[in-house]
């Protein structure tokens, strides 16, 4: 396996210090904050290690504050219900003696039910389509050094956006975006594993897609955008080892705040998981 990608799994395994407290690590990305997915994945990872085989079906969870990279992370877990189909959890991450976030994630036994999904948005399939990281030269030399460092560093997952990415002078366009991704090497066969992955790249982009039809000039450095709370549903199977289209849309932005909803499918259309998520979105003058 690709060393970026063992990391992220190194990452997503934690640490067990007590029956229900596990410890993280963190990784800079190019920032100066923790990875909103990063913790998102982790405490779905201390949460899925109490659950025993029920399987996450939602989460809904709330950033309280900016994680310091250069601290490990501690996850508390409450074993709050296990009833006879679901168990509830919550988790809170704990840094520097105050929490940064909140989870409460609920789990259950798999059964057949009804069965409907709406269909996958007619895009273009991932070949042919360019990686994120592959920007002209002459565009990487007139961006911040800061935005510079987040387009170009390695990730484990491939990432190919079917909208163009405008760094330079964005034109103000449809509040929508569509991305395949996939981890950039095989995974095991472990669909918590998979869950937590996807959890992990719920995170990105998501809120700042209620910034484009502002036409909003991030190599300004004078806009502001934070993860306020994150909610997830997990609908059927999937592998994140395979091309995903991430579909994602913002209906509204308003009183500094972004809302964003997502929809994740398998490469022959199925819905396999949703998200929502409303974050800070600002730009100072």
């Amino acid at each position: 396996m690709k060393p970026i990608l063992a990391d992220l799994l190194h990452l997503l395994e934690l640490e067990r210090i007590e029956d229900n407290i596990f410890r993280g690590e963190s990784r800079d990305l190019g920032g100066n904050r923790v990875f909103g997915g990063q913790v998102l994945g982790q405490a779905l990872s201390a949460a899925s290690y109490t659950a025993g085989a029920r399987e996450v079906h939602s989460l809904h969870a709330y950033f309280l504050l900016p994680g310091d990279v250069n601290a490990p992370i501690v996850y508390e877990v409450d074993i709050a219900r296990d009833g006879k189909s679901f168990s509830t959890r919550r988790v809170v991450a704990i840094q520097h003696g105050r929490p940064i976030f909140n989870m409460a994630a609920s789990f259950q036994s798999p059964e057949q039910g009804l069965e409907h999904a709406v269909p996958m948005p007619h895009v273009p399939p991932p070949e042919g389509l360019a990686d994120v990281r592959e920007v002209a030269p002459e565009i990487l030399a007139k961006v911040p050094d800061k935005m510079r460092r987040f387009v170009t560093h390695e990730r484990p997952f491939e990432v190919r956006p079917v909208e163009p990415v405008h760094l330079i002078s964005p034109p103000p366009q449809e509040p929508r975006r569509h991305i395949w991704l996939k981890a950039i090497d095989k995974l095991p066969d472990n669909a918590d594993l998979h869950r937590n992955l996807l959890a992990y790249i719920s995170d990105y982009q998501l809120v700042a897609t209620a910034t484009l039809p502002h036409g909003v000039h991030f190599a300004e450095g004078n806009v502001q955008l934070a993860s306020l709370d994150h909610a997830m549903w997990f609908h059927r199977p999937f592998r994140v080892d395979d091309w995903l289209l991430y579909s994602m849309e913002s209906p509204s932005a308003s009183g500094g705040r972004g809302l964003a909803f997502g929809r994740f499918f398998t490469r022959d259309g199925r819905l396999v998981a949703s998200t929502a998520q409303e974050g800070v979105v600002r730009v100072w003058k």
